[in-house]
């Protein structure tokens, strides 16, 4: 943005007249006083005339007071105009901010101060409130010398959070800071909490990616070193091995599908499709695409759709791995079940029109695991779920898949375990 244009200089008649436009309770009581003098008798009115101009034009030639504007804040605090203008920086902030004195005692918070720290009120001292040791180490040399500290503040309640605390003096032109009794000091607090669990989150899911893909690489490598000694010329070992090392590839190769579509997904996380889906279609379509894997688990996959055709603006790519996924999920953890129902209807749910509900009948999860089951790699029995193929981003993928289609994702399970896992997708 370009920097605003300088207000152009007043002209010799301009100046004249805001002059006299600050006199202007001045010059009115005068004139009332000869205009009293006159009626009384005790002046002449050419005499009055002469004397009045000549005020006008004594006071036109004079520079303009300097007004100092006091007023009173909520605690009764006298604030002077550059105190006025230090308040109005902090309201300006979007931060947290605290005007202190060289004692440490809030004069202003902001609002957004007040919210996140609403016992930090003016008079109070900051330090016996957030009773943190950088933090009063920080005020003390900041006030002692004069110069700006910084530091992480972490919190655990009643959540964890961090934020960076900057502690600024504000410096008069004409005082010097360590003679200035009137000294105060800036306090804000900019937010790291979002950056952190960004960071942790990017931390765990490099950590489980590579443990992922070194597994069966360090499998891969193991079974490539006994082919190529021992079992150089043993050909029941040479076949079993190879079978082996082919499961392993295609366990890391689905891993990479896996990532490379979360990524996808992820990159156009804010961009809303627009695409035309007609989900009774899409479900069916999903259906016969795991008639294979139902019929090896022996289960039948149950569909019930409205008689309406039902359709939803969406990517259909998209929406179809959420309902392979779902569905195939279903009927790998079915358990001894022999049915996965599907169901499409319609709802009225705060803008969210349609629903649809894939429920199994097999042993369903502990309640403790539900929030955290579309979580990256999180898997409530790792071994099982890499016997059954699972590469632990399934339902990750799902839900942000319903995110970028401002849906809504809930996964219900049953207190007494055993009684299946219900998810429901609502869609607008």
């Amino acid at each position: 943005m370009d920097d605003p244009l300088p207000s152009p200089p007043l002209t010799p008649v301009q100046t004249v007249l805001t002059r006299l436009i600050g006199y202007g309770a001045l010059l009115a009581g005068l004139a009332g006083i000869i205009a009293g003098f006159v009626l009384l008798g005790d002046l002449r009115p050419d005499i009055a005339l002469l004397g009045l101009l000549a005020a006008i034009v004594l006071l036109a030639l004079l520079p303009l007071p300097v007004v100092t504007v006091t007023q009173t804040n909520g605690e009764h605090l006298p604030v002077v105009r550059q105190e006025q203008s230090v308040a109005a920086f902090a309201e300006a902030l979007a931060d947290p901010c605290f005007v202190l004195d060289r004692r440490g005692t809030v004069l202003y918070g902001n609002a957004p101060g007040a919210r996140q720290y609403p016992g930090l009120l003016p008079g109070r001292v900051m330090t016996l409130v957030l009773r943190n040791p950088d933090l009063v180490a920080a005020i003390e040399t900041a006030s002692r010398t004069g110069e700006a500290r910084s530091f992480e503040l972490h919190e655990t309640l009643p959540a964890e959070t961090w934020d960076k605390v900057v502690v600024a003096p504000l410096h008069r032109a004409d005082q010097d800071w360590l003679t200035d009794d009137g000294r105060q000091m800036l306090v804000t607090f900019q937010s790291l909490t979002e950056l952190k669990r960004v960071d942790a989150m990017r931390a765990d899911f490099i950590a489980n990616a590579s443990h992922e893909l070194r597994t069966p690489l360090a499998s891969l490598m193991g079974f490539i070193d006994t082919l190529l000694g021992p079992a150089a010329k043993d050909a029941a070992a040479r076949e079993k091995f190879l079978g082996i090392m082919r499961t392993q590839s295609d366990r890391m190769s689905r891993l990479i599908d896996d990532l490379l579509s979360l990524s996808r997904i992820e990159m156009h996380q804010h961009v809303r499709p627009t695409g035309s889906v007609d989900l009774s279609s899409l479900l069916r379509e999903v259906r016969e695409g795991l008639q294979t894997q139902a019929k090896a688990a022996e289960m039948d996959v149950v569909i019930t759709l409205p008689q309406e055709k039902v359709t939803v603006t969406g990517d259909r790519g998209q929406l179809y791995e959420v309902f392979e996924n779902l569905i195939d999920n279903a009927i790998k953890y079915g358990g001894t079940a022999k049915t996965v129902e599907v169901t499409l209807s319609s709802v009225e749910r705060a803008g969210l029109h349609h629903l649809v509900t894939v429920v199994d009948h097999g042993p369903g999860v502990e309640p403790e695991h539900v929030p955290r089951m579309t979580e990256r790699f999180y898997r409530i029995d790792a071994e099982t779920s890499r016997k059954k193929k699972g590469t632990g981003l399934g339902l990750a993928i799902v839900k942000h898949i319903i995110q970028r289609h401002r849906g809504q994702l809930t996964i219900r399970s049953r207190a007494n375990p055993g009684e299946g896992l219900r998810v429901e997708v609502l869609l607008p």
